[in-house]
């Protein structure tokens, strides 16, 4: 098994039970040529097979995957006992036990309001429990494998629906949507992909057995023959976060190990064991980016000197060399910075770890459950470029793992949450975070300031003395001033420069605000009555901070390292 520190691709299977018997030979070898295929093309992305073991295409997609050593996730829509009614056949419910020995089984809960009597039988609330089974391999699989014939059927939870709903995001009948986004309710969401292989039913002759094809909507269904670039630049991006969790390992554990950053958070949750890696990784590139503003704006400060130095000091020919050697210097860092991605992986990585630290501490405290359809990654970041995609489809994978570890969300369970989450001003929890981060930009900032204020009016001095006083200097003494305020001016400007990339004023808005939603969040915690309403109150902090987020990473990234105009 994969380490749960690495993120999966996720392959939900839906397919029709009553395939066409002689096809079935053809259908494997289709199966395993599309899963070794998905395995060359993103060699470290290990895949993981998401299946209800249902007869037919369920069953046999799960044990090509089981043959070829990929793991199997089965989600059963009902009770395993009332399950193993809806099998037909002796050799489909045998497939279905040995399935059961090798799988990883979650078994997902009835529908709210319903009990097992009503499931027990074939009719509308069991028809709807398959649908909500549908609904959840929707919701966290990367590719959606249908094995379907391509006509259209009425049929509640029917292959045929579940494409479109994966498409779509349509299902007629009553029933939850999977999301309830704005730009998801309208059809908006260009995200979701599937591989369908076109097959036959029963005993009918219509079509025969064709090569698959991949299929994405936009304002329609669009057909592809091979993988969408969209999606296997986002698939990259999810290899490349494996890559650097796996080169960075032995650190990431020490520093997980070191008592000051011991916490109270159950090492047994998978969300948090990711939400640790991703949150290392940033700061890692964090500090990387920031070297390299450092780098170029003091060579860019130093161009400028040296300009002057030429200029109004020292015409010798080593001096506009070193100007070039600066220039050259300062676009040698860039380049490398941007050809190793820096700054577009501390991006991406920050918001990563910003959901995946309000996906875990929802999961220890109860809220995103298996009752519901919509979950973390269903409402992050929808308005940004589809390339940041690759981070929905990470804590797609991750709520997947999370689920398959049973946690205790009690109230104890919450109140802990509240306490590590929250926290307060003085000690602990982002309060606390926000509190001393706030602190600390506003006196940087002040100091920037003044810094700049300082070169400004130390070349207004200057000026002045220059304008009152220059007919009784030495010309080389009056080039010695020029030269210095012009000295001064390029310090201001690389400095204001500097300070605009960073984006300090709105990072300290940013802080302020995070401590107003947090405190707003811990008074109205004060006041709950019940466990219900501690957990719709962390429901509303979470969306709020993860939309916060968001617009944190689009304000960055409308700067990028390599844009500037200085």
């Amino acid at each position: 098994m994969p380490s749960h520190d690495a993120t999966s691709l996720v392959v939900g299977i839906t397919g029709h039970r009553d395939l066409h018997p002689a096809d079935v030979p053809a259908i494997r070898a289709q199966l395993r040529a599309f899963f070794l295929q998905l395995a060359d093309l993103y060699p470290h992305l290990p895949v993981v097979v998401l299946s209800s073991l249902a007869a037919g295409g369920d069953q046999i997609a799960a044990q090509v995957a089981l043959d070829l050593g990929l793991r199997v996730v089965a989600p059963l829509p009902l009770p395993e006992a009332l399950y193993r009614e809806d099998f037909g056949s002796a050799g489909s419910l045998a497939a279905f036990e040995q399935h059961l020995q090798r799988a990883e089984i979650l078994e997902l809960p009835l529908r709210h309001g319903i009990g097992v009597e009503a499931v027990a039988h074939p009719g509308p609330a069991r028809d709807r429990q398959y649908a909500q089974a549908g609904i959840f391999v929707s919701s966290h699989c990367h590719v959606l494998l249908a094995l379907w014939d391509g006509c259209p059927s009425d049929r509640l939870g029917g292959t045929a629906q579940m494409v479109r709903f994966h498409l779509q995001g349509e299902l007629p009948g009553a029933i939850e949507r999977r999301r309830d986004t704005t730009l998801a309710l309208l059809g908006l969401d260009e995200e979701t992909l599937v591989h369908h292989l076109l097959v036959r039913r029963g005993t009918s002759e219509a079509a025969p057995l064709l090569e698959g094809r991949w299929l994405t909507a936009k304002d329609e269904v669009v057909a592809h023959s091979g993988m969408p670039e969209t999606f296997d630049r986002m698939f990259r991006h999810q290899m490349e976060f494996n890559a650097d969790c796996r080169k960075y390992a032995e650190a990431i554990a020490a520093d997980a190990a070191a008592p000051e950053t011991t916490n109270a958070t159950p090492v047994a949750c998978p969300i948090h064991r990711l939400f640790a890696t991703a949150d290392w990784l940033a700061r890692i590139y964090q500090r990387r980016v920031n070297r390299v503003l450092r780098i170029v704006y003091l060579l860019a400060a130093a161009m400028g000197f040296t300009f002057f130095l030429y200029t109004h000091i020292a015409t010798h020919y080593l001096v506009i060399n070193l100007f070039l050697v600066f220039f050259l210097g300062g676009m040698g860092v860039v380049l490398v910075s941007r050809r190793r991605e820096w700054q577009r992986k501390y991006l991406d990585y920050r918001a990563l770890a910003e959901g995946l630290r309000v996906q875990s501490y929802w999961r220890r405290a109860g809220i995103s459950d298996l009752h519901s359809p919509a979950f973390a990654h269903d409402n992050f970041m929808h308005r940004q470029d589809s390339e940041l995609g690759w981070i929905r489809n990470v804590m797609r994978s991750a709520s997947l793992e999370g689920l398959l570890v049973p946690a205790a969300a009690g109230e104890a369970q919450v109140d802990t949450v509240i306490g590590e989450w929250i926290g307060n001003s003085r000690d602990g929890g982002q309060l606390a975070y926000f509190a001393g981060a706030t602190a600390l930009r506003e006196r940087m900032h002040r100091r920037a300031e003044s810094a700049g204020l300082l070169c400004l009016w130390a070349g207004v001095g200057i000026s002045v003395v220059l304008a009152a006083f220059s007919r009784w200097f030495q010309p080389h003494f009056q080039h010695l001033l020029v030269s210095s305020m012009g000295i001064l001016s390029v310090a201001g400007g690389v400095h204001e420069a500097y300070a605009y990339k960073k984006a300090d004023k709105e990072l300290i808005k940013q802080y302020h605000y995070m401590q107003r939603i947090f405190g707003a969040a811990r008074r109205r915690l004060a006041g709950c009555r019940g466990v219900h309403e501690k957990r719709q109150v962390l429901r509303t902090l979470g969306e709020a901070a993860l939309a916060e987020h968001a617009e944190w990473t689009l304000m960055h990234r409308e700067r990028p390292l390599e844009h500037s105009h200085l």
